[in-house]
């Protein structure tokens, strides 16, 4: 089907459950299921897409995260844990099991910071920068392959909506 066709005179499996709901609750209002429903089921199909290239790099989407977000330092693509942390909105935990993982593939490397010995800093290794840069582009075609599939007017429009609703739900921008 052509992706441009307008979707909204398909019935799909969430209208068929609002449906369900009217019929058997008719005092209550499923609309906002039509939002929510959408939003969950186009989460699941892109997250499905955007694996399906992580692995063809040997990569968890979470290992994908922090490469990027090192290769993103510049420079010698280094970040403190902290710093880690706090852009891959993960748990210290769940960081220190991906850079364990990443370290063990060669892909990145902790050293001591040495005006602090006790600190520490994790870095790409020449291996690690190499997969990364090859990934980031193949991810970011893969992104542009899905966007295909919004009109490129709706494009602004989507992501302004998506940008201004996060903002009353969560206070980082």
């Amino acid at each position: 089907m052509d992706p441009h066709i307008s979707a909204h005179r398909i019935a799909d499996r969430v209208e068929r459950i609002q449906e369900e709901w009217r019929r058997a609750r008719p005092d209550l209002d499923p609309s906002p299921q039509g939002v929510f429903g959408r939003l969950a089921r186009l989460t699941d199909a892109i997250d499905q897409e955007l694996d399906r290239v992580f692995r063809a790099y040997g990569l968890t989407a979470g290992e994908f995260d922090v490469l990027a977000t090192l290769r993103r330092a510049g420079g010698a693509c280094e970040r403190s844990p902290s710093e880690l942390a706090a852009s891959t909105m993960v748990t210290a935990g769940a960081l220190t099991k991906r850079v364990d993982r990443l370290e063990r593939s060669g892909l990145v490397r902790r050293r001591r910071v040495s005006s602090d010995g006790r600190a520490r800093v994790v870095g790409l290794t020449a291996e690690g920068r190499t997969l990364i840069d090859a990934a980031i582009e193949a991810h970011l075609a893969n992104e542009r392959t899905l966007l295909e599939a919004v009109p490129e007017p709706d494009r602004a429009e989507l992501e302004r909506i998506m940008r201004a609703w996060l903002a009353t739900l969560s206070d980082e921008l």
